[in-house]
């Protein structure tokens, strides 16, 4: 069991981006913002994710600020793995029950709140993921190993892998070369 997630929390990011998150927390519902630069590229970029008592993500509005202007996309869930993105079915995303953003070192909080994982067992968390610059939304697959109470090695696409250190409440501590929590 966890406990209760902070009023709000703040990421460095670093290494590949310089920028930093900040995350609001109220029960069903995260909301934030990052302010990046990657390979040059600025983005500013604010979300709300609702979620439902199980953790399952329900809704998502993302908007992403670039030299391009702005733009805004909404996705929601059945809570059983069917999308809708701008309110067109999204059948290539069947399946998926989380949502992890590019721009945010948060939403890997969903899969731990929501599986409850026992102790070195490699679970499948596989989501949709929300690119920062143009918000195109595709299939994430990606897997997480509780190695105890506050670390889970951490698998993606492309042979990435981290071991992510949680506080207490299951928010991300350190991401390593990803970002680094500093309140």
């Amino acid at each position: 069991m966890f406990a209760d997630l902070p009023p709000f929390a703040a990421w460095r990011f670093v290494d590949a981006v310089d920028g930093f998150e900040v995350m609001y927390a109220e029960p069903g519902r995260l909301r934030g913002h990052t302010s990046a630069v990657e390979d040059g590229e600025a983005y500013a970029v604010t979300y709300e994710i609702t979620l439902d008592d199980r953790w399952r993500t329900r809704r998502v509005q993302v908007s992403s600020d670039t030299v391009a202007g702005t733009r805004t996309t909404v996705l929601v869930s059945d809570g059983d793995g069917r999308w809708t993105v701008e309110g067109h079915p999204a059948p290539h995303l069947d399946g998926l029950v989380d949502v992890d953003l590019e721009a945010s070192a948060c939403t890997n909080t969903l899969p731990i709140h929501r599986l409850r994982l026992p102790a070195d067992e490699v679970v499948t968390a596989s989501a949709v993921y929300v690119q920062a610059l143009d918000l195109t939304a595709r299939r994430l697959d990606q897997t997480y190993r509780r190695l105890d109470d506050h670390r889970f090695d951490y698998t993606s696409e492309g042979d990435f892998r981290a071991v992510l250190t949680y506080d207490d409440a299951g928010l991300v501590l350190d991401y390593p070369g990803i970002a680094v929590r500093f309140a």
